[in-house]
C-alpha cells in the first residue's frame, strides 16, 4: 500500500503534503493538480502555497485555521483530485544566445556526448519543457523535458559567479538563473530577457505549471 499522499507538519503554520520521493513528471503533475484543487476549492486560513518537485507546501494561519482543522481540510482536498484538474499553463519563448561568451560550457557538452555544437542547440531546443518548480534563489526555473542525450552531470567545482539569463544543464534538467548567483550548472547560452524583476507588477516572467520553449537568438 501507497504511503502517498502524506501530510506532515513544517513548524507550527505550515504543511507539506507529499506526493512522492522522486524528480518525475507524474508527480510535478499531481503537485500542481492539487495546488489547483486548493485554488478552486479555498481553505480559509491558507496564505501561501509554493510547489516543489513532489510535495506542496501550504503555508496557513493557525490562529484562523487551527493545525487539525487545516489537516482534515487537506485531506478532503485530496479527495477531490481527478488528475485533469490543473489548467495548462501558458507557453513562452526563451530566446537564447549559445555558445562563445553566453555558453562557455557548449563545447563541452558536445565533446561529451561527441555531438557537434550545432547538434546540442537542435536537441536543446526541440522540446517543450515544463517548469517544475521555482527555487534556489528567485525566479529560478527548473525546466523538466531535457532530452536524454544532453544529460550532463554539474561542474565539479561550481562557479562563483552566473550571470542572470543563464541557461544550464544539471543531470537530466535544464534551468535559467533569474540572478546573477553561484552556480555549477552547465551553462550552454543565455537569454536576454529578465526572469525576476520584484518591481514589475509580475516578479516572476514563469511560474511553476507553465511550458517553456528554447529559441536560438
Amino acid at each position: 500500500m501507497s504511503r502517498y499522499p502524506r501530510i506532515l507538519p513544517v513548524g507550527d503554520s505550515a504543511f507539506t503534503v507529499e506526493f512522492g520521493a522522486v524528480i518525475e513528471e507524474r508527480l510535478v503533475a499531481q503537485v500542481q493538480d492539487f495546488e489547483a484543487v486548493l485554488g478552486a476549492h479555498p481553505i480559509p486560513g491558507i496564505r501561501e502555497t509554493v510547489p516543489s518537485y513532489c510535495a506542496l507546501l501550504v503555508v496557513y494561519d493557525p490562529q484562523n485555521c487551527p493545525a487539525a482543522v487545516m489537516r482534515r481540510a487537506l485531506e478532503q482536498a485530496l479527495t477531490l483530485m481527478t488528475g485533469g484538474v490543473h489548467a495548462a499553463g501558458r507557453l513562452i519563448e526563451i530566446p537564447v544566445h549559445y555558445g562563445a561568451v553566453d555558453g562557455p560550457d557548449l563545447q563541452d557538452v558536445a565533446g561529451f556526448h561527441q555531438l557537434s555544437s550545432e547538434e546540442v542547440i537542435a536537441l536543446h531546443t526541440a522540446p517543450t519543457y515544463r517548469v517544475a518548480m521555482l527555487g534556489f534563489a528567485p525566479g529560478f526555473a527548473y525546466l523538466l523535458g531535457l532530452d536524454p542525450r544532453l544529460a550532463t552531470s554539474r561542474l565539479a567545482t561550481p562557479r562563483t559567479h552566473v550571470a542572470p539569463g543563464s541557461v544550464g544543464i544539471a543531470g537530466n534538467q535544464t534551468g535559467v538563473y533569474a540572478l546573477s548567483t553561484p552556480g555549477g550548472w552547465r551553462i550552454i547560452g543565455r537569454t536576454p530577457l529578465v526572469l525576476f524583476d520584484p518591481t514589475r507588477p509580475e516578479p516572476f516572467l514563469v511560474r511553476a505549471g507553465d511550458s517553456v520553449r528554447f529559441v536560438q537568438a
